[in-house]
């Protein structure tokens, strides 16, 4: 399983005001605990340039540069914004990168297409069009394919796309966990090079006891076929569980990473 560290964002109030502050420091050491933590990538995401900075791209470099001193880890760049996406790839210094994100828009296929295409970027695909989140299964497969075919056309390989199947609050649509999970299964099955990955918290919003929920989820996403999330990797029981999906969906040959784990005290019940 790739794990994304989620906790560089701006819309979290401690990271916004640490990006308002330009508190380094802050940023920096927030970088290093989840590469630690065991993150294969740092999302990274700088708002829209409030505060102190003139613009979006500007906040962007600036944090770029801030989390390359902290670690060696690959970022996700997390911006829809094609200008920000240029600022932030021309200070990254490493070479894998993936790009968060697009969808089957037309036009933000025709502007980030060409920028991952030519970087040779992950790139992060909302299975979604024009008018919101379809609710069917159906309506996020035509969306996929819609971005497949586009996207192919530009020159980015169907082995850089990681498809984003859309996670609905649980309390807001009791059966959109079923969608999103039957959403990943027909992507693997129809997409059999290309990877899929989610926003993992997106489930247990508006609900108490977020962490049980997300764990849960995480596991059922990961029988049906899940490659990545996109989650908190300081939380050491939901990193215990991705070890756990590793060993029990065969991506852990003779258990050893879970028993490697489990030997340096990583596994936490």
């Amino acid at each position: 399983m790739i794990i994304v560290g989620e906790k560089i964002n701006a819309s979290i109030k401690s990271v916004g005001q640490a990006l308002q502050n330009k508190d380094e420091e802050f940023l920096i050491n927030l970088a290093k605990d989840q590469a630690d933590a065991g993150a294969d990538f740092i999302d990274v995401n700088a708002g829209t340039g409030e505060g102190p900075w003139e613009n979006a791209a500007a906040a962007m470099e600036w944090l770029i540069q801030r989390v390359q001193t902290a670690t060696d880890t690959p970022l996700c760049i997390d911006s829809d914004d094609p200008s920000v996406l240029q600022a932030a790839l021309s200070r990254y210094n490493g070479e894998t990168v993936m790009i968060n994100s697009v969808d089957a828009e037309p036009k933000r296929l025709d502007a980030i297409g060409p920028i991952a295409a030519e970087r040779q970027a992950l790139l992060v695909a909302l299975v979604m069009k024009e008018g919101g989140i379809p609710r069917t299964v159906e309506e996020r497969l035509e969306a996929a394919d819609i971005i497949a075919t586009r996207l192919s056309a530009m020159g980015v390989r169907e082995e850089q796309l990681y498809f984003d199947p859309l996670v609905l609050p649980i309390s807001v649509d009791t059966s959109q966990c079923l969608v999103t999970l039957k959403t990943i299964e027909q992507i693997k099955a129809r997409y059999p090079s290309a990877k899929t990955i989610m926003g993992l918290s997106n489930i247990s919003f508006g609900l108490p006891n977020r962490g049980i929920v997300n764990r849960s989820f995480f596991l059922m996403a990961a029988a049906a076929g899940l490659d990545a999330a996109i989650m908190n990797p300081l939380d050491s029981r939901l990193m215990s569980f991705v070890k756990v999906a590793d060993m029990l969906s065969n991506r852990d040959p003779m258990c050893r990473g879970f028993i490697r784990a489990h030997r340096k005290g990583l596994l936490n019940e």
